[in-house]
């Protein structure tokens, strides 16, 4: 079932639709069967992440020279959309590789790292992840502590991140500290690869959401790294937080896909469940949940659609992209509880994807700048007055 009530599917392009389309039957065919049991077991399905690759669906907006697709911004939207509608945790690993990952090496880093790694990353070969996040610096990533010390050789590296999705998995780590000061204006990227003498990422586990997602901690204890591994053209805040603009985007667009999991299970479930002599959805309340969740995604589609026209058209900015992140990162989990309510005892079961895109969402809402920090970005950009502090 598409959820299209505006016909957006006029305003896409056929390649937009056959992209979609084709990762659409890959979550079809190859994650919903799986994903539960993973859930259940917390583990991620490795298996597919050659078969992400082999689709084009990893870093797929950079250029054709280094693996990649070449595709336009609304269709990685609509792969993000089509991943997030099998799971946070599958939309999570594409996203991190694809915007967290291959953007600063493409974006920051010199030729020699993009030929190394890009083709790599782009056919699943290796796995990366993005290390900026410390235990005590999330909101505020500028008083971060990992720093870094210049050596004759190269770099001395010292730290740790936390909440590092694939961290575990990956073989190189895009990992922002201090280098040889301690101001925000000090901070610089490094390519830290598996296996360096005194790099290790310990998988974090007892999660009750993104669950089929490898999340790590990534610590540093007198790291050498070769002068290479330093992105070389970006310093200061601006290389990690545009990077996490590409990644809030794909967000929004996310976001929508477990929406609308949720309301397609909604409609199926209140077609079928027989209460009182008739199908629950005869019912008047019923029939208000599902207005409720139609009108909402909606509304989420036409704002990352716009969103992606603006991209595309090199017009848009991260304040945007904040306004749609919370939107619709917020309307989903609304529209999850929702659907939850409406499924009654059978919501919590892993029949249905109810729970686990609720759960999986309340991370969601926190991560890559939590609901109440978007909210303060567009506060600053509407009055001019900062009031994060």
């Amino acid at each position: 079932m598409l959820v299209d009530y505006y016909d957006l599917e006029s305003l896409l392009t056929e390649e937009q639709r056959m992209i979609r389309d084709t990762v659409r039957n890959f979550v079809e065919s190859e994650v919903l069967p799986i994903i539960e049991e993973h859930n259940q077991a917390m583990t991620f399905p490795k298996e597919l992440i050659p078969k992400i690759g082999s689709l084009g669906l990893l870093g797929p907006t950079l250029p054709e020279k280094y693996g990649c697709a070449g595709l336009d911004n609304i269709a990685y939207g609509l792969i993000n959309q089509e991943l997030e509608r099998g799971d946070s945790a599958i939309r999570s690993f594409s996203s991190v590789q694809s915007s967290l990952v291959m953007y600063p090496i493409y974006a920051f880093g010199s030729e020699e790292q993009r030929m190394k790694w890009l083709p790599r990353l782009a056919s699943g070969g290796a796995v990366g992840c993005f290390g900026l996040t410390e235990p005590d610096f999330g909101s505020n990533p500028g008083g971060m502590v990992t720093n870094a010390r210049s050596t004759s050789k190269g770099f001395i590296l010292n730290g740790a991140k936390m909440w590092i999705t694939n961290g575990t998995l990956a073989d190189v780590a895009v990992v922002w500290a201090k280098l040889d000061g301690d101001s925000a204006k000090h901070i610089r990227g490094f390519l830290v690869e598996k296996g360096m003498k005194g790099f290790s990422a310990p998988e974090m586990k007892g999660k009750y959401s993104l669950r089929a997602s490898v999340t790590s901690e990534l610590v540093f204890q007198d790291v050498e790294l070769p002068k290479e591994s330093l992105l070389p053209n970006v310093q200061g805040l601006k290389g990690p937080l545009s990077c996490l603009t590409q990644a809030r985007y794909g967000i929004a667009w996310g976001a929508l896909g477990a929406a609308m999991a949720c309301y397609e299970s909604s409609v199926a479930y209140a077609k079928s469940r027989v209460q009182f002599g008739k199908p629950i959805g005869g019912f008047q309340l019923v029939q208000e949940k599902l207005a409720f969740m139609l009108t909402e995604i909606t509304k989420a589609q036409l704002l990352v659609h716009r969103l992606g026209t603006l991209k595309n058209e090199n017009k848009m900015r991260p304040e945007q992209v904040s306004l749609a992140k919370r939107n619709n990162v917020d309307i989903a989990l609304q529209i999850a509880r929702t659907a939850r309510d409406l499924h009654g005892a059978n919501g919590i079961l892993g029949e249905y994807p109810i729970m686990r895109h609720m759960t999986n969402l309340e991370s969601v809402r926190t991560y890559e700048g939590t609901h109440d920090i978007h909210t303060l970005v567009l506060g600053e950009d509407i009055t001019g007055i900062a009031a994060y502090y």
